[in-house]
C-alpha cells in the first residue's frame, strides 16, 4: 500500500466513523472514533478466527501499517505544537511547581512503581517477564498523553487552572517519558554498559538538547515573523519551524517532542502578541486547529484499527485487565506525593485535586507507539496487550467519566484549583 493509498484509506475511515459518531452516538470525536474502530477491529478479529478471507485480508493490511513511525516521525510534531500553541505561559508558570514535579520525578517514580508491581503481577499469572521489560512497560505507560486529553478538557469547559495542570504535565512528561524509555531500551542491547552517569548524560542530552533547540528555533521564528506581515507566509513559517525543527531534532538525537512544545509556547505567546496582526492570528488558529483535529481523528482511528494486530491470548488479556488498576494506583501515588509535599510548603489545592488529576491522566497513542518499538517476541506481545488495555480504559472510561467527576466536585466553571 502506497503512502497516498494509506492516507486516503485512513482519512476515509475517519470521515465515515466521524459521521456515524456525530449522527448517532454524539460522543467526543476522538472517543467516538476510537470506540467505533475498536468494535470494528474486534469484529474483524472474530471473523478472521472463523476463516473469512475478507477479514484476514483486512488484518494483514493493518499489520503493514507502521504505527510507531506514523506517530513518532509524522503526526506527533504537529500535534504537540498545536497543543502548546494555545497554552498561556502565565498560567503555566503559576502551576510550574506541580507540573515540574509530576513531569520529571513523577514519571521516574511511576516507572519504578509500575515496573516493580508488573513483575509481581506477571508472576501471579505464571509468566516470567525479565525485569527490564517490566520497567520498559512502566516507562511507556507512565506519561500522560496531551493528544488524548486536550480536546476533552476543551469540550468539558474545565476551569483554566485544572486545564493548565493536566495539559502542562502532559506536554512535558511526554518528552521526559520517551527519554526514560530510551535509556531503559539501551539495556536490551547485548553490549549494554550504561550506568547512572550514562543515563543522566543521555537525559541531559535528549531533554536539555530538545529544550535548547526549541528556544533557539522559537526565537528565530519570532524574529522572522516580526519582519513579515502576510498571513499565508507566516503560517508557512510556523509549518517550517515544526517540520524542520523536528527533523533537526531527530538528526541530532535530541528530544523532538520537547522542542515542539517549547516552539509552540514561544510562538503562541511571544510570536502571537508581538509579531502577528489580528488577521494572521485568526488564520494561524484556524490552520492549526484543522491540522490538530484531522490528525487526532486519524490517530484515534489508527489506535482502534491496531487492535487487529494484537495477540489476544487469555493470559495476556488477564494481565492487561489487572494492569488497569495497577497503573491507576501508581498514578494516584505519584499525584499524591507532590501535592502532599507542596502543601507543606504553603501551596493550596482543591480538596479533590488528587482524585481529579489521577482520573484525568489519560494514556494514548504515544504509549502504544513505544510498545511497538520493542523487539518482536512474547514479551512485546504481552506488553502491547497490557498497554492497549490501559489505553482503551483510559480513553473510553476515564475520558467519558472525567466530566462527571468534575461536576461532582464542583470544578466545572470554578476559576481556580
Amino acid at each position: 500500500m502506497s503512502l497516498f493509498e494509506l492516507s486516503a484509506f485512513l482519512i476515509s475511515i475517519a470521515a465515515i466513523c466521524g459521521w456515524i459518531n456525530q449522527r448517532w452516538l454524539g460522543l467526543p470525536t476522538t472517543i467516538g472514533l476510537m470506540a467505533i474502530t475498536s468494535v470494528c477491529s474486534l469484529v474483524m478479529l472474530g471473523l478472521g478466527w472463523m476463516g473469512f478471507e475478507v477479514a484476514l485480508a483486512a488484518i494483514q493490511g493493518i499489520a503493514q501499517i507502521d504505527f510507531e513511525k506514523a506517530l513518532m516521525e509524522g503526526m506527533l510534531c504537529f500535534l504537540l505544537f498545536a497543543g502548546a500553541l494555545h497554552m498561556n505561559l502565565e498560567d503555566l508558570f503559576s502551576e510550574a511547581k506541580i507540573i515540574t514535579w509530576m513531569a520529571t520525578l513523577g514519571v521516574v517514580v511511576s516507572t519504578l512503581l509500575v515496573g516493580t508491581l508488573t513483575k509481581g503481577l506477571v508472576s501471579l499469572f505464571g509468566i516470567e517477564l525479565p525485569w527490564i521489560y517490566c520497567f520498559l512497560f512502566g516507562a511507556l505507560i507512565s506519561p500522560t498523553d496531551p493528544i488524548a486529553v486536550i480536546g476533552l478538557l476543551k469540550k468539558m469547559g474545565a476551569p483554566q487552572s485544572l486545564k493548565t495542570k493536566i495539559v502542562g504535565e502532559s506536554l512535558f512528561n511526554d518528552g521526559v517519558g520517551v527519554v526514560v524509555f530510551l535509556a531503559l531500551f539501551e539495556a536490551l542491547s547485548p553490549d549494554y554498559a550504561m550506568g547512572v552517569k550514562e543515563v543522566l548524560s543521555l537525559f541531559i542530552m535528549e531533554a536539555g538538547g530538545g529544550i535548547v533547540l526549541g528556544l533557539l528555533l522559537g526565537y528565530a521564528g519570532y524574529r522572522i515573523l516580526k519582519q513579515v506581515n502576510h498571513y499565508s507566509i507566516e503560517v508557512l513559517i510556523t509549518l517550517a519551524l515544526v517540520m524542520g525543527g523536528y527533523a533537526v531534532a531527530m538528526k541530532l538525537h535530541i528530544s523532538g517532542p520537547l522542542a515542539m512544545v517549547v516552539i509552540g509556547l514561544m510562538i503562541g505567546n511571544i510570536g502571537r502578541v508581538m509579531a502577528m496582526s489580528e488577521t494572521t492570528r485568526e488564520h494561524l488558529d484556524t490552520f492549526w486547529e484543522l491540522i490538530d483535529e484531522i490528525l487526532k481523528a486519524v490517530l484515534f482511528v489508527l489506535l482502534g484499527l491496531e487492535l487487529m494486530i494484537l495477540e489476544l491470548k487469555p493470559v495476556y488479556l488477564g494481565i492487561g485487565l489487572t494492569a488497569i488498576p495497577l497503573v491507576l494506583a501508581c498514578r494516584l501515588t505519584c499525584v499524591w506525593l507532590p501535592v502532599a509535599f507542596l502543601k507543606k510548603w504553603g501551596e493550596t489545592f482543591h480538596p479533590r485535586v488528587v482524585s481529579i488529576l489521577t482520573w484525568g491522566g489519560l494514556r494514548g497513542g504515544i504509549s502504544v507507539a513505544l510498545a511497538l518499538t520493542l523487539p518482536t517476541g512474547p514479551e512485546r506481545s504481552l506488553i502491547l496487550v497490557a498497554t492497549y488495555a490501559v489505553v482503551i480504559f483510559s480513553i473510553l472510561v476515564q475520558g467519558l467519566s472525567i466530566g462527571r467527576l468534575l461536576d461532582s466536585s464542583g470544578e466545572q466553571g470554578v476559576p481556580s484549583m
